[in-house]
């Protein structure tokens, strides 16, 4: 009886050892290499945002219109490393379009360009707030 159990012990055990192939390299859904690509796009989407922001706040218009509210620049200007995610892409698109009207040729800042900075300004200062 004891060598059957034995037996049955050896052979549950080469029975339950995966075969040569198990070894090999495993396989993935998605490539790593292919992986690595993206999250390097996000960071440089990313990147390009945050660039876009800080070169609005940088123009002269924006530096005087935030003087006039009493905003803090370098407060503003470190919170564009806090943004993430929806707000990131909201505030980016915001300071491409005051950016791309003020270097289109407008000698002034009109209503609506005031009304976006102001817009961005407020919401860089409240996620600084919050956090």
């Amino acid at each position: 009886m004891r060598i059957v159990r034995q037996l049955l012990a050896l052979l549950l055990i080469v029975l339950t050892i995966p075969a040569g192939s198990a070894f090999a390299d495993p396989q993935h859904i998605v490539d790593p290499s292919q992986l690595a690509a993206a999250i390097a796009q996000r960071v440089a989407t990313q990147d390009a945002d945050r660039a876009a922001i800080r070169d609005m706040l940088a123009r002269p218009e924006v530096r005087d219109l935030a003087t006039e509210w009493g905003l803090d620049m370098t407060r503003l200007t470190a919170a564009v490393d806090m943004l993430s995610g929806a707000d990131l892409e909201r505030a980016a698109a915001s300071a491409r379009q005051v950016d791309q009207q003020l270097v289109g040729g407008a000698s002034t800042i009109t209503l609506s360009t005031t009304t976006i900075i102001i817009i961005l300004l407020v919401l860089i200062l409240l996620i600084v707030a919050l956090r």
